[in-house]
């Protein structure tokens, strides 16, 4: 992507127009329900106007070449947003876009956008669903024309008018052409950033429609957790504050704020003794053939300390070959003897796993001959080419064997 992730983020993310820092009284969630239901559509003029501009904004999005197109899994998302949509959930639409970080955002028009590094961080099917809950709220609570209502009080209506319209523009194609990145998305989101307040009301709402659904609640209060704690480790590595140059807390409660009042809310909605189904195994299939590609990903950002949080978080629920690869490349990345100790550690690690990919076994071999063991280095290269004989690196690993003494 030529925009910067920080951009990026910084349009979906950012603070909302005049919006207060004082954190909202806890939302119960009883309190809340859905304001719109199935089929509904606007009958006010600037919303169907709104409506209008936004159908050209999906018909580029649902074109877009970031799009992950795998039918499975979009099956899937499909059936969840369904499951946790609320009386509306028939008419969402949502897509699965191919951006390395953690975000989703709900649209007026009522269809989403998932990005792939929020599927990564996901440990099972009740957190995916407590995101998709929280964005579905918005649009059941009709949050979006409530804001932009209140964003042309507060602005200058033609100038938000013409952003919006420039938007529109791109999605037509006189801008984007065929959409190569989502600064289009960044922009158009920027006219619905959401007060403190609107986001406490879609936590309500959303712990709400899971816990109706049969999800634990608290697993939405564990997501914010690995979200916070993912932030915190990137700021440490770079011995930053942990804001790296946007706020994501900006338009959300307060961290602490929200840990609480999403624990207690969740509290109230808890069952006790009821045994709730997190859904880790059918999640773990549904992306399992991607899971590479989100983990290659995220090493590829070159954030060691938000990736090494990212697959300790994951490995909470059991290491595997997978994991302990994608460490040691983290590791192996950052470079210094160290690290590349560690790294060396992580490789023999993941290759007594059945589910070793072949690049661990790769890395594995090489670290074992720099380290002066050729029998075990060029076994572990000859498992490599056993496992994909016809890669581009194929060549050179043969090249390492024979020089390390080994026949091909």
């Amino acid at each position: 992507m030529s925009m910067s992730r920080r951009a990026l983020l910084g349009g979906l993310g950012a603070a909302a127009v005049g919006a207060g820092t004082s954190a909202p009284a806890r939302i119960p969630p009883s309190s809340l329900h859905p304001l719109i239901g199935r089929g509904y559509r606007p009958t006010e003029t600037d919303e169907i106007g709104l409506w209008q501009q936004l159908g050209r904004v999906e018909e580029e999005v649902a074109g877009s070449n970031l799009l992950i197109r795998d039918p499975g899994l979009n099956a899937y998302l499909k059936e969840l947003i369904g499951k946790v949509g609320g009386p509306a959930a028939r008419d969402m639409r949502i897509y699965l876009v191919h951006v390395a970080d953690f975000n989703a955002a709900m649209f007026p028009t009522g269809f989403a956008i998932v990005f792939s590094g929020l599927l990564l961080r996901m440990r099972d099917e009740a957190q995916l669903a407590g995101v998709i809950a929280h964005e579905s709220s918005h649009f059941l609570l009709r949050h979006q024309i409530r804001q932009w209502r209140d964003l042309k009080r507060k602005s200058d209506i033609f100038s938000v008018l013409a952003m919006a319209a420039g938007v529109a523009g791109g999605a037509a194609g006189i801008y984007t052409g065929n959409m190569t990145q989502l600064a289009q998305l960044a922009t158009v989101l920027s006219l619905f950033r959401y007060s403190r307040q609107l986001e406490a009301e879609a936590d309500a709402l959303g712990l709400k429609l899971i816990a109706e659904a049969g999800y634990s609640p608290m697993a939405m209060s564990d997501t914010w957790l690995q979200l916070i704690g993912e932030i915190e480790a990137s700021a440490a590595q770079r011995r930053k504050r942990p804001d790296r140059g946007y706020s994501i807390f900006a338009t959300h409660p307060a961290p602490a704020d929200r840990m609480i009042d999403l624990k207690l809310s969740a509290a109230e909605l808890t069952v006790p003794g009821k045994r709730y189904d997190s859904g880790r195994e059918r999640y773990l299939r549904e992306i399992a053939a991607i899971r590479p590609m989100l983990l290659d990903d995220q090493v590829r950002l070159n954030d060691p300390g938000a990736s090494l949080y990212v697959i300790d978080a994951l490995a909470r629920d059991g290491w595997n070959g997978l994991l302990r690869y994608y460490e040691g490349e983290v590791l192996r990345l950052q470079g210094g003897p160290l690290r590349t100790d560690r790294a060396a550690l992580s490789y023999a690690a993941a290759v007594a796993y059945p589910d070793a990919p072949a690049d661990a076994w790769r890395w594995h071999g090489t670290m074992e001959l720099k380290a002066g063991r050729p029998a075990a280095g060029r076994a572990a290269l000859q498992r490599y080419l056993a496992m994909t004989p016809a890669a581009p690196e194929a060549p050179f690993v043969r090249q390492m064997i024979a020089t390390a003494g080994g026949e091909m």
